[in-house]
């Protein structure tokens, strides 16, 4: 197991398996629209963890990456996908589909709690820990110290795992196609919030 560190685009896409890719982002702030995308985390679920990382100068050109997010027919795990596609279809230009996010599953099935942060779904659901101590952190600075880094990765490392026992949990109270549905609109979400509706309920009466 280890994690790999690139700048600006991966070198390959040929790093991942077939299958479903795990996809995380870490930004300046949580405003697509505001907020530079500085990181973009990957994992095919094999025990490898891969982190691209984007400057301040950046053109996000990254050709291998956009390739690999932008397949149809790879689906692309999340935790909260609502802003991951968001703030990479600002900086990359692709919308990174189909969805699957662990977060909505998670609000879907876990109904006895309002906790659905990605370590206490680690926690509960696999009975493992991670820290959350650089979430916060600086991701736009010269360089990524090793605490981040590994916070980065994790981030990515469980999504695989989280999706078998979130879907046995979305089958045994019914609510599979429900959820597929969420997660088919999260990119027509995605893109109201970056049109300026991020605040917005347009399903609303008032």
């Amino acid at each position: 197991m280890a994690v790999h560190f690139y700048e600006e685009d991966l070198p390959s896409t040929d790093l991942f398996g077939d299958g479903p890719i795990a996809v995380d982002t870490e930004a300046m702030g949580l405003r697509p629209g505001r907020d530079r995308l500085c990181l973009v985390q990957l994992s095919d679920g094999s025990g490898d963890e891969h982190l691209v990382r984007f400057g301040p100068d950046s053109d996000y050109a990254a050709p291998n990456l956009k390739a690999l997010l932008g397949d149809p027919n790879r689906l692309k795990l999340y935790h909260f996908a609502r802003f991951d596609i968001a703030i990479m279809q600002a900086y990359l230009g692709i919308m990174a589909a189909p969805v699957y996010c662990t977060r909505t599953a998670s609000r879907l099935v876990r109904t006895y709690t309002d906790r659905h942060g990605l370590k206490e779904l680690v926690k509960e659901l696999l009975n493992g820990d991670i820290s959350k101590q650089q979430q916060s952190s600086d991701w736009g600075g010269p360089e990524l110290n090793d605490a981040q880094r590994e916070y980065a990765a994790s981030d990515v490392r469980f999504l695989h795992r989280l999706k078998e026992e979130l879907d046995r949990r979305l089958a045994r109270e019914g609510r599979t196609e429900l959820a597929q549905s969420c997660f088919d609109f999260l990119p027509a979400r995605a893109r109201l919030d970056l049109a300026g509706w991020d605040e917005v309920d347009i399903f609303a009466h008032s």
